[in-house]
């Protein structure tokens, strides 16, 4: 990582040595959520993930007893003030976290341990897996405060849940209790309370271990099929497979298996 990463006031980013970014949303008092600070440094601090070698995973979670309440409404970031250039930006902060997520080429996993609302919602949704605390609630909102969705939450959302439910859930506003989002397969998997982030970090762990250059390109392959045609994305996935063949990754993993061990995968 370069010497000139950023330092970071409303988030914390440990890396481990097993490879896993644990990147934590950081104002606990506020249920994490997110003021114009928060809102500037998170898709700098997932862009550094991104761009780490050693980071071969990301854990996403928040400090204290919330994942991410959404927009601070006491300290906005507001539509109407600031910069022109933010005011004229057309994605705004809530789509260049969503945008972040979706470029970094790493499995992201959400370790919902609290109250996700609104864009923080949102945020877990654009996460690839979603763990989620026994007590969490996860809800849209939007609707209860007279507004649209936003943070990409009616892309993402019936992509996970289809047409039907997604517009129940957004129509009405209402929460989402950690079985039923695991019923529906909102969540990756339900944990008790207080074991979330461990839990998430395991499995981060576990991906960390995997082929970076397949996992990456699967992630492509994922966030591409929701737009391409048949044909296109099958043209895609035999390029991807032909580039994942001459790479040092699969020459290993056949030698281990032929080794009968575990391979040893070092994204080349």
């Amino acid at each position: 990582m370069s010497d000139h990463a950023p330092s970071f006031a409303h988030l914390l980013l440990d890396t481990s040595s097993n490879g896993v970014c644990t990147i934590t949303l950081n104002r606990p008092d506020r249920l994490n959520a997110v003021n114009p600070g928060l809102a500037d440094e998170f898709p700098l601090a997932v862009r550094q993930a991104a761009r780490d070698d050693a980071v071969r995973a990301v854990v996403v979670t928040g400090a204290g007893r919330g994942f991410c309440a959404g927009l601070d409404l006491s300290e906005p970031v507001s539509l109407t003030a600031g910069l022109r250039a933010d005011r004229m930006d057309p994605l705004y902060w809530v789509g260049k976290w969503v945008l972040a997520l979706a470029a970094c080429e790493k499995p992201v996993i959400a370790a919902v341990n609290g109250p996700a609302a609104g864009a923080g919602f949102g945020l877990a949704l654009a996460c690839d897996l979603r763990v989620v605390a026994e007590g969490a609630k996860m809800t849209a909102g939007y609707v209860r405060r007279g507004l649209s969705p936003d943070a990409g939450v009616s892309w993402w959302l019936p992509r996970l849940v289809g047409h039907g439910r997604a517009a129940e859930i957004l129509f009405s506003g209402r929460d989402v209790l950690a079985s039923e989002a695991e019923r529906m397969g909102l969540a990756t998997r339900v944990v008790p309370d207080g074991e979330c982030v461990s839990a998430a970090q395991e499995l981060a762990a576990q991906l960390a271990a995997g082929p970076p250059i397949a996992l990456a390109l699967t992630k492509r392959l994922l966030l591409e099929s929701a737009s391409a045609g048949l044909e296109a994305h099958l043209r895609t996935e035999l390029t991807h497979i032909k580039t994942c063949f001459v790479s040092g990754d699969v020459r290993e993993a056949m030698t281990a298996f032929g080794e009968k061990r575990m391979p040893v995968f070092r994204g080349v």
